[in-house]
């Protein structure tokens, strides 16, 4: 039952992603005091590769990994009152309580186990288009149309609720299908202090501190862009966070373990994802705005006073279908005259190749100038040529593409050779439709021990509008100023959002944000990213966390599975802004 005593529960990690560090969840249970274990599987590209994953294994679709680790920590949490919580049910929360269930069995034990379903929307797809539901496109408007028939997966994004009702009714372990990464953690919190729907403030506070905790290590130094500061980031790790009743909490990891859990990890993490200072999750919106930081000792941070605002009343529904087939060839340009053998390449591939550029639905031309004038190695001459295509005709993007990469092989450039694997096929490859949905139309289904309980999304309220949190500047420094890389004094967080990709960076001063803000703009960050240019961004600011978010739109294409991006999640475009030049006053750098 519900905790009625105030104390805080303490909420761990044991996976930011469907792949993470197996051991986490031994780690996590062994290695101190925690009264929940949570964990995040799925991403948007997960949810594709699930879906390959059922099709040739009916019966599957969920994430394996989480029945492993259960096999490790069940019988202890059982015997210490841990609750379990996680979304890798993913296309199938009722098989995986199922394969956990048989590992039970296996070991003599009896946890009561539930699954939430009712995410799933791939066989309503029909009947909600026919009631008036376009699933229009979140970035282009464009209605899904006939591509209904190509869904693969479509999954509306629920929230706590569900988890809420199966711990009222006693489950040790809840898995979910497409949970959002938070809500594993807000339903905990939600269960044990008694939350109503209402208390948006608590809820907020509690979708942060699981925002901060559900990528796991990334909390505690994993992709930190003042990783050289940590004393010991060889084996990170995992974090927790204390959530007390008024929805505040206390980020911290087990003592002892490598990592570091300072406001510069939090800060980033708080950055990761994000999109403007409203976070909509489907039971609160969280005003990033309004977050507070504060270091209380070594490992430990607070983060307190953030406001919410009611639900929203439509819940964002993610769906892939199948784009088709790519395939690429990429060719190593060696030396002098790069930009030529450049030229002569394209022109004879497609001089050899059976199809023309305009054959096929997608071609993309990627130069890619790597190399070094006076080179010191043979790697540093090197520059990369490639010719990427998709199409949804498989016979045209296999080997009739690949074959005439190679035929051109000894009559080209000098010192041609390819880069990438051999000819081969063409592989299938997913494209991601985000679209909303309205939330009355997508009940929960909470099963526990057979009995079927159906739950709600909280209905759509009003509340007085919230400010931001009043933060003090100082003045921008002026002065003389010197070239140096933007990393110096800043840190940044990037990643996929659908199509788009955000990037935030935050400074450690509020000189040097006092800077940045004015520094940074929209048409200045296009300037350092040309393959920005011609992107819409948007900016957000967050004073209140010396930060700064950007949402590069359509830089992903069509999103992650997609994406003929060399780095297509987008994950290191924070640290290629940080390598950037600029002219930064003295007064600001060591």
């Amino acid at each position: 039952m519900p905790s009625p005593s105030g104390q805080p529960i303490r909420i761990a990690n044991c996976s930011g992603f469907f792949g993470d560090r197996l051991a986490a969840a031994k780690e996590m249970v062994e290695g101190g005091p925690i009264d929940a274990l949570t964990g995040d599987w799925l991403a948007e590209l997960t949810m594709l590769i699930l879906s390959r994953i059922q099709a040739k294994a009916p019966g599957r679709g969920y994430a394996r990994t989480f029945v492993t680790q259960m096999e490790d920590v069940m019988g202890e949490c059982l015997d210490r009152g841990i609750k379990v919580v996680t979304n890798a049910g993913g296309l199938n929360p009722e098989g995986c309580a199922d394969a956990v269930q048989e590992v039970a069995d296996r070991f003599g034990i009896q946890p009561t186990i539930a699954y939430v379903a009712g995410d799933d929307l791939s066989d309503r797809l029909t009947e909600l288009i026919a009631a008036g539901t376009d699933f229009a496109h979140l970035d282009t408007g464009q209605p899904l149309g006939d591509l209904a028939d190509r869904i693969v997966t479509a999954n509306a994004y629920i929230g706590c609720w569900g988890i809420v009702e199966a711990l009222n009714q006693g489950a040790d372990i809840v898995i979910t299908g497409r949970a959002t990464d938070a809500a594993v953690v807000a339903g905990p919190a939600a269960w044990h202090h008694g939350w109503k729907r209402h208390d948006w403030d608590s809820l907020a506070g509690a979708i942060v501190a699981g925002h901060v905790i559900e990528c796991g290590g990334q909390a505690t130094g994993g992709n930190y862009s003042f990783f050289t500061e940590i004393e010991d980031l060889t084996y990170p790790g995992f974090p927790w966070a204390e959530v007390f009743a008024d929805g505040s909490s206390i980020i911290g990891k087990h003592d002892g373990t490598g990592g570091e859990v300072s406001i510069g990890t939090i800060t980033s993490q708080l950055l990761y994802e994000i999109q403007s200072e409203r976070y909509l999750n489907p039971d609160v919106v969280s005003r990033f705005d309004t977050i507070q930081l504060e270091q209380l000792e070594k490992d430990r941070v607070k983060i307190f006073g953030t406001r919410g605002e009611p639900a929203p009343e439509k819940l964002k529904v993610a769906m892939n279908y199948q784009g088709g087939f790519r395939n690429q060839i990429s060719i190593g340009l060696t030396g002098l005259d790069i930009e030529e053998k450049a030229e002569l390449i394209k022109r004879q591939f497609w001089n050899s190749c059976p199809y023309g550029p305009n054959d096929y639905e997608t071609v993309v031309h990627k130069f890619l100038p790597t190399h070094k004038q006076n080179p010191a190695t043979n790697e540093e001459a090197v520059a990369v040529y490639k010719i990427i295509v998709k199409d949804p005709d498989e016979r045209k993007v296999g080997r009739a593409f690949s074959n005439a990469g190679t035929e051109i092989g000894l009559c080209s450039i000098p010192g041609m050779f390819g880069t990438g694997g051999g000819p081969g096929p063409g592989q299938p490859f997913g494209v991601y439709w985000p679209a909303l949905l309205d939330s009355s139309l997508v009940p929960m289904e909470v099963v526990v021990g057979g009995k079927r309980t159906f739950v709600d999304n909280t209905d759509f309220a009003t509340a007085p509008a919230i400010e931001p949190l009043t933060v003090s500047l100082p003045d921008a420094p002026q002065g003389p100023a010197r070239p140096a890389p933007l990393g110096t004094l800043f840190g940044t967080r990037s990643g996929d959002k659908g199509p788009n990709a955000n990037l935030g960076i935050f400074a450690r001063s509020p000189e040097a944000f006092a800077w940045l803000r004015e520094f940074l703009t929209v048409d200045r960050l296009k300037s350092l990213m040309p393959e920005a240019a011609d992107r819409s961004i948007d900016r957000y600011d967050l004073p209140n966390l010396w930060s700064l978010n950007f949402i590069f739109h359509g830089l992903l294409e069509e999103g992650v599975a997609a994406s003929t991006r060399q780095d297509p999640q987008a994950k290191a475009l924070g640290e290629y802004l940080r390598a950037k030049i600029v002219d930064i006053p003295e007064v600001l750098l060591p």
